[in-house]
């Protein structure tokens, strides 16, 4: 039987427990693991393999429709092996506006790396900026955090032309909002601190392939080598918060498009970055996501002092990084999530001092609005 989302979600990755007859798996917190005779074991060493870190990696790779899943300690660290797949000196095509942490990593960590950045929203000429050192195109849809849409179909089809991988990032959308695989990507990474894991208390990242035979002994290689992991406890944590991703992204969804209605109407409110609303992203958004996903960016009608003063009277809304979480968070990209990119790069794309980035939660809705509301009338 070919399982829909909502069912993948609580039933992929195991069954009872065989043992015990356990609903929900054991944590196998063991660090090494007995051998019926040298080089005779399922499971050798933690770092390697585990029980735990299978169930994960399974389901992983179900809700995202991969072939294979790998499980990360952070979401950098799997964007850090992905780049270590491909070698130590070569070119990639990457979306503009990305994570502040992944323009870091490559530009100032991956030196061996040559980054072309390129705004999708305009007409490119592959044929200039693709050479024979160029290893993949990088993706970030919608992005962190102008929230601008690439159109994951038509890319992958360029880059076929040029025999050329898509990575994509899908921490934003989360797997119930958007597969890119279905879609035409070949890998997958995503932070699953955030909606994955849902509730603020697990980091951790993933890479989900849909082409073992290429990829998936690199990755292997590397995941234990490296042994940037998961700890057993993580991977049950995630586990378990993955089987509600279904009924908190319904309402993650549903919360962000009333604060978005309202927020786009509001005369303090300058400009929403909102894949539900803007004309340029609007049909493509519709077409490759199931839902427009629980985070915006708006720019505030005020300068750094009047956007201190907003956000020191939130009452709902932390002022912290991260997103995804059950509760809503508001940061300020220009000094927090993006503070490691030049300024002037960073103003080049839009991250400005009133630009100020949302991570709808999943509480009363109407108690959002509120706090915006009443916030917003003390600037």
């Amino acid at each position: 039987m070919k399982k829909k989302f909502n069912t993948k979600v609580i039933h992929s990755g195991h069954r009872s427990d065989k043992e015990t007859g356990g609903v929900m798996p054991p944590i196998h917190l063991s660090s090494t693991f007995e051998q019926t005779e040298p080089g005779n074991f399922k499971y050798e060493y933690a770092r390697t393999k585990n029980p735990s870190r299978d169930i994960l990696e399974k389901l992983l790779a179900e809700i995202e429709s991969g072939k294979q899943a790998f499980a990360f300690a952070s979401g950098m660290a799997a964007i850090n092996t992905v780049c270590d797949i491909f070698g130590d000196s070569y070119h990639i095509i990457c979306s503009d506006d990305v994570y502040g942490g992944t323009r870091r990593l490559f530009d100032k960590v991956k030196t061996g790396i040559d980054v072309t950045y390129v705004d999708f929203d305009k007409n490119i000429n592959w044929d200039d900026i693709v050479s024979d050192k160029t290893k993949f195109i990088w993706l970030e849809t919608p992005s962190n955090p102008l929230m601008k849409i690439i159109d994951i179909k038509n890319t992958s089809q360029i880059a076929k032309d040029f025999n050329l991988p898509i990575i994509c990032d899908n921490t934003f959308a989360s797997s119930f909002n958007q597969r890119p695989i279905e879609i035409g990507a070949d890998i997958v990474v995503s932070s699953s601190t955030k909606y994955l894991g849902g509730h603020s208390d697990i980091v951790g990242g993933s890479i989900v392939i849909n082409d073992p035979e290429k990829y998936a002994d690199k990755i292997a290689y590397l995941q234990n080598a490296v042994g940037a992991v998961p700890s057993p406890f993580d991977c049950y944590l995630l586990t378990r918060s993955i089987k509600t991703l279904s009924v908190r992204m319904k309402q993650h969804n549903e919360n962000a498009l009333q604060v978005a209605n309202f927020l786009n109407s509001h005369p303090k409110i300058l400009k929403i970055h909102y894949p539900g609303f803007d004309p340029k992203y609007k049909d493509i958004a519709a077409k490759q996501m199931d839902g427009f996903g629980g985070m915006m960016s708006i720019v505030i009608d005020s300068d750094l002092k009047g956007v201190n003063k907003f956000l020191r009277q939130l009452n709902l809304f932390t002022l912290a990084e991260s997103l995804g979480g059950v509760e809503s968070l508001i940061e300020h990209p220009a000094i927090m999530t993006h503070a490691s990119i030049d300024r002037k790069v960073r103003e080049a794309l839009g991250i400005t001092d009133n630009l100020l980035r949302l991570s709808i939660g999943i509480e009363d809705v109407g108690d959002l609005i509120a706090d915006l509301e009443q916030a917003l009338q003390q600037i």
